[in-house]
């Protein structure tokens, strides 16, 4: 990534007039009086410890190869053997980082005096951790200052420790509250503010502001703002979410999930939550009888398979349709599903290395009998090339994922709203190609992993508008908890939307549409 090169000309020739830099972000130059260390050498920690290593790497590559951290960090674990105590503080380091790396930068930006894009990348990446140890652990000043000095001496150089020992030392000058104080002072815009103080890019504050309008109905747009519920929204997408379980209904799995420690969620009855531990180590889950999956994409996967399709109900065996299925964790929910139906599930993906990923996840419901043909093409010529072929047919459609930022917090710095201007022709060409697919009187759910009104019900407006075929279904008297109450407060209907503050889910949408049992054309 362009953000990562060093400053231009590198260690040589910078900008007129700015001197000759160093890679470290330092002005070889114009250093002036050396500062001194407040710490003693033997204090100064010369070597990083396995944690801090582990948690620096990964950030390396999200922000270098656009990993996903949920993917790279437990390979990371594993590999420096870290587990227990290690381990989680890895995690929190590696998470809370990517999580406020936008107040962050800020800090060190006026910690170090120049803006954090003259840092070189690896530095950069060195501060933003040992900022999150100052600002946002439970880790002592010197202990915080000495580890991440250690650090940047191992994974850079040892001109990189000093430059780190100065910045995080005027850091730990204050506390997190000073600092926010500080850095919004003067910004009159609130959404500003709250964007830099909930370190969230400004552009997704203000849609999300716009999503929670649009859920409220008529009220004024200042009364979201003005009621702290813009607030506890970013709030939630910078608290870690549960670690939530999927027990595959006619699999066995529940008792097995509550000797490993697991308990019943109550947001959703196929819902378990494990306050510690590692989910690979249950036996359930590794055989994918049980995988880790939100609630909010368990419910809307139940709602699908549970809805009536009175126009159907003759049919001897139907057939459903995951139409873009990878990397796996509703179509193992689906089949599962199906499979106390009597349906057969085609799970389609249009990425090969995704449609093994799907081959995997869905090990545990074949073995136990489910019928699933896992396929690999494009979502969009699936409703040309099988018309009026399936009875339910499920489009989790790729979106930003602003609704799942607790669990994706890299997702916010990397997206912008071009993304919109490219994902949005996708989305309706994939529902389109769904409603194709079904077959009258078929139901199509169509779901993103986001709030954004542009990805959600003004996709599904605009496709109604050009189908009189279909017709919406409300979709919320679907949506039921563990005790089988409608999941309250997800809208007017006839879609629905979960958010993370109000349901303790992930941002999920989803809209149900029938298409009509004789075509209008």
């Amino acid at each position: 990534m362009a953000e990562d090169r060093p400053a231009r000309g590198g260690g040589g020739q910078g900008r007129s007039g700015g001197g000759n830099r160093d890679r470290t972000g330092g002005r070889d130059g114009r250093r002036g009086p050396r500062r001194r260390s407040a710490q003693t050498p033997s204090q100064r920690t010369r070597e990083a410890d396995p944690a801090r290593t582990v948690a620096f790497r990964v950030l390396r590559q999200v922000d270098t190869d656009e990993a996903f951290a949920n993917l790279v960090l437990p390979r990371a674990l594993r590999s420096a053997s870290l587990s227990g105590r290690d381990a989680a503080f890895a995690t929190e380091l590696t998470y809370g980082t990517l999580r406020m790396r936008g107040l962050y930068d800020a800090v060190v930006a006026q910690a170090a005096g120049r803006p954090v894009a003259e840092i070189d990348g690896p530095v950069r990446t060195v501060l933003r951790l040992g900022v999150h140890q100052l600002l946002g652990m439970r880790v002592p000043d010197h202990a915080a200052v000495s580890a991440t000095v250690g650090l940047a001496r191992q994974q850079v150089s040892q001109g990189a420790g000093g430059f780190v020992n100065a910045v995080l030392r005027r850091v730990s000058s204050q506390d997190r509250d000073a600092w926010v104080a500080s850095l919004v002072e003067g910004l009159e815009d609130p959404l500003a503010r709250l964007a830099l103080e909930h370190s969230h890019p400004e552009w997704v504050v203000r849609a999300l502001r716009a999503s929670l309008v649009a859920a409220r109905g008529a009220a004024p747009e200042d009364s979201v703002a003005d009621s702290g519920e813009l607030a506890r929204f970013l709030s939630a997408h910078n608290t870690p979410g549960p670690l939530t379980l999927v027990a595959r209904p006619g699999l066995g799995a529940e008792e097995e999930l509550e000797a490993g420690g697991a308990r019943p969620a109550g947001i959703a009855p196929t819902a378990w939550e494990l306050p510690q531990g590692d989910p690979g180590a249950l036996a359930a889950v590794r055989e994918g009888r049980a995988a880790v999956q939100d609630a909010g994409s368990q419910l809307l996967t139940i709602a699908l398979a549970q809805a009536p399709l009175p126009e159907l109900a003759e049919r001897s065996e139907q057939r459903w349709l995951d139409l873009c299925a990878g990397p796996g964790g509703k179509a193992g929910l689906l089949a599962a599903l199906a499979a106390q139906q009597g349906a057969r599930l085609r799970a389609n993906e249009v990425s090969e290395h995704r449609a093994e990923l799907l081959r995997h996840t869905l090990v545990g419901p074949v073995h136990a009998g489910a019928r699933v043909d896992v396929t690999v093409g494009d979502g969009r010529d699936v409703g040309a090339e099988e018309p009026d072929t399936y009875d339910r047919v499920l489009v989790d459609a790729p979106c930003t994922g602003l609704g799942a930022l607790r669990r994706r917090p890299e997702a916010r710095w990397r997206r912008s709203p071009q993304d919109l201007g490219t994902l949005g022709p996708l989305q309706r060409a994939l529902l389109d190609s769904a409603l194709t697919a079904v077959r009258p009187g078929g139901l199509v759910a169509y779901a993103t992993c986001s709030p954004h009104l542009a990805e959600t019900e003004l996709v599904v407006k605009d496709v109604l508008k050009r189908r009189p075929d279909v017709e919406p279904v409300d979709v919320r008297p679907l949506l039921r908890d563990r005790s089988g109450a409608p999941v309250p407060d997800t809208g007017d209907g006839p879609w629905a939307q979960l958010w993370p503050h109000r349901h303790g889910t992930d941002g999920m949408f989803v809209a149900l549409l029938r298409r009509a049992a004789r075509s209008l054309d």
